[in-house]
């Protein structure tokens, strides 16, 4: 068995380390080790990120191979992954130059993979904080975390920061992420959806677990309210190309008119709950972000870089 394990990385050099090292330990024990070709799409062409892989190379168990894609976006650094995948390849796996993963995650995603024949397994990516101030009402807010499931829990939805798929479909995409996601993200989101609508079968995999690393950039307010206005309006957008649009744009406007109302009542009972303020001023962000994604608005989040 053949698994290729792509990232793309942008300014990130320490990050690009650590998972190369995260990579380099992996352990197989539920079943053989496969062959692994590990390849690193590098969004900037810096003489450091190539260093890095250079130095890695000699004692780097895997294949590896690093390849420059100039065109700036995440989608064109997904696409570049994906055409240089091995054709020998029979699963893809991603993961983001900010995470690192246990050393047992790519033996769990292959073991669920075959155990529920999925054409998708997706897995959990939890927070590691890169500083010890870390502000009780973000703990406590959970704005970090992400629904977990039983493994083997049936999906509609999956991400690229931590996930294994069948590389045979790549083959039915040209390309399989599109370039209008390139700066704001939710590329992923569409890719999914669209082949959840083709019938394509996803699951959790609980304990594939891959640690994000977070810098404290990310720790303030005004970041987690654009985050998750441009993680909701992407979604809505996605929904309204997929699926009929008539079918969409009631239900995700009722959703995000419900969220905003839902925000506005939580304030008043927030002035001293700063993690019931956080979930009220979240709620109003995903509300508006619904309804914004509706109107085909695109807010760019990735202009900005955090953890370089």
């Amino acid at each position: 068995m053949h698994i290729a394990v792509c990232a793309l990385t942008y300014k990130r050099p320490d990050g690009l380390q650590r998972l190369l090292e995260g990579l380099n330990a992996l352990t197989f024990e539920q079943r053989a080790c496969p062959d692994i070709s590990v390849i690193i799409v590098d969004n900037e062409g810096a003489d450091a990120t190539r260093a890095i892989c250079d130095e890695m190379r000699p004692n780097f168990r895997w294949s590896l191979t690093y390849v420059v894609e100039q065109r700036r976006g995440i989608s064109y650094g997904r696409n570049r992954a994906i055409a240089t995948v091995p054709k020998t390849a029979d699963f893809v796996a991603f993961i983001d130059d900010d995470e690192v993963p246990v050393p047992e995650w790519l033996d769990v995603l292959l073991t669920v993979q075959d155990t529920y024949t999925a054409d998708v397994v997706w897995g959990p990516s939890l927070p590691h904080y890169m500083t010890d101030q870390v502000p009780e009402w973000i703990a406590t807010s959970k704005v970090f975390g992400i629904t977990r499931h039983p493994t083997g829990h049936p999906l509609t939805i999956a991400a690229t920061n931590n996930v294994l798929i069948r590389a045979d479909i790549f083959t039915q995409f040209d390309p399989p992420f599109d370039d209008r996601f390139a700066t704001t993200g939710g590329e992923d989101t569409h890719l999914f959806m669209r082949l959840h609508q083709a019938g394509y079968r996803f699951v959790w995999a609980d304990e594939a677990v891959v640690n994000e690393w977070i810098p404290a950039s990310r720790l303030t307010l005004s970041w987690m309210v654009q985050r998750h206005y441009r993680a909701y309006s992407t979604y809505s957008l996605c929904e309204m190309e997929v699926s009929p649009p008539m079918q969409v744009m009631p239900r995700r406007f009722l959703t995000g008119c419900g969220r905003i109302l839902l925000g506005l009542l939580l304030l008043p009972f927030s002035v001293l709950n700063r993690s019931l303020f956080v979930e009220a001023l979240l709620q109003v962000s995903r509300g508006a972000g619904l309804i914004s994604g509706l109107m085909g608005r695109r807010y760019e989040e990735y202009q900005t870089v955090h953890g370089t």
